[in-house]
């Protein structure tokens, strides 16, 4: 909103300094500092509500040490994360942009979703919160809406390369390649890097490829479910998912902030995305969101996240990866939330398998989600997250690196 009030006096009284509105690194630093603070200092006062509420967690005995201790520590803080991110956004964003109003949808409704399940956990005592169908039917709600949107919205276009030198005066002429309707999206590390879902479709007859929704909007709807599970899964012990999420949200920045700039792709050699480099104020205000949060989260935590902040932060992460076309690289971006996945999904098939076939079941890690698993074998928490930090660290930066790795 501040943004338009600036622009209004910017336009109608030249007050100076107002132009600064009109640059994104500018809103996007005022938006890490707003929701840091936010997130930092009345934080801690939702906390203390929360305590007095007597929102805490019920802890199951998983036998893993150090869990009793945890019981009764506040819950529901994704609270802090969805108001720490929003806030800012509303203040500094453009609200108009079509990719913001879908962060800003995707924020509200996997929060309420989140909500819900700890609503049901703490007050009705039901320590399976809402039904494993009703979230994913409310993850596939989600999904058809990014996907449609993103996929019939009349602004949701991509730019053609152009083989000459990118100026400002080009810019200004709007002259640098055409914008289009397509569903392309970004292959790491193939020298042709990208792939057109309507192919998948086009082969089964002439002008199917306007039916290239039924593939590109299931895809979304994995994706979203995916991606949100995994950040689920991966908030089990205290800082790793906000820190995990932190190093993924950080690259999703980079990658956002070359795929919006037309300069930077055009010399990258990527598709450009027209109006996405709004999503940097997003970005910006989610990340000081996440590292405010994680201040109060890192070990010893003073409050969790609950299902209220993990479906929500993976929601946000596979909407942006959808829209700056980088879906592709989630298994590796997102390689933890990946690993907690399928550690989770081996565990349960090899057990049921094994019970199928001998009459008795087996494991094949000591407990799953896999950080539970190195919790079992005696380590730390506090040393699995900061290792899965350098694991998410390594990963983020070969992602980023594949930008022109060919």
């Amino acid at each position: 909103m501040l943004y338009y009030l600036f622009d209004f006096l910017e336009k109608k009284y030249q007050l100076p300094g107002a132009g600064l509105f009109n640059f994104i690194t500018f809103r996007a630093a005022l938006a890490i500092i707003l929701s840091l603070i936010i997130a930092t200092v009345y934080g801690k006062k939702i906390i203390v509500f929360l305590r007095k509420k007597q929102i805490g967690e019920t802890v199951r005995d998983l036998g893993l040490e150090g869990q009793n201790q945890k019981a009764g520590t506040p819950t529901m803080g994704g609270l802090i994360i969805i108001l720490a991110t929003l806030i800012p956004v509303l203040l500094f964003a453009k609200i108009e942009n079509i990719y913001i109003l879908l962060l800003m949808v995707t924020t509200v409704w996997m929060g309420i979703i989140g909500f819900v399940d700890d609503y049901i956990k703490i007050f009705k005592k039901d320590k399976e919160g809402l039904k494993g169908r009703f979230k994913i039917m409310g993850q596939v709600v989600l999904g058809l809406i990014v996907g449609a949107t993103l996929y019939f919205h009349p602004e949701v276009t991509m730019k053609e390369q152009v083989d000459e030198v990118v100026t400002s005066q080009l810019i200004l002429d709007g002259n640098v390649g055409e914008e289009i309707k397509s569903t392309r999206t970004t292959v790491p590390l193939l020298k042709h890097n990208e792939l057109d879902y309507a192919d998948f479709i086009a082969w089964t007859g002439e002008g199917m490829e306007k039916y290239a929704w039924l593939i590109f909007i299931p895809l979304v709807i994995i994706v979203v479910t995916a991606v949100s599970n995994g950040a689920n899964l991966t908030d089990g012990i205290d800082g790793l998912a906000a820190g995990t999420s932190a190093v993924i949200v950080f690259a999703l920045g980079v990658l956002t902030w070359v795929s919006g700039n037309i300069i930077f792709s055009n010399y990258l050699d990527i598709m450009f995305i027209p109006r996405a480099g709004e999503l940097v104020v997003f970005i910006a205000a989610f990340l000081g969101a996440l590292i405010g949060f994680l201040w109060y989260n890192a070990y010893p935590a003073q409050v969790f996240m609950g299902d209220t902040g993990s479906l929500t932060i993976g929601g946000i992460i596979a909407v942006i990866a959808i829209i700056i076309r980088k879906e592709l690289m989630i298994p590796v971006l997102c390689g933890i939330f990946f690993a907690e996945n399928l550690s989770v999904m081996l565990q349960v098939g090899y057990f049921k398998y094994t019970k199928k076939k001998l009459g008795e079941g087996k494991r094949i890690f000591l407990m799953a989600p896999l950080h539970h698993h190195y919790q079992k074998k005696g380590y730390h928490e506090s040393k699995i997250v900061i290792r899965f930090l350098i694991v998410g660290i390594l990963l983020a930066i070969i992602t980023i690196v594949t930008l022109k790795l060919r």
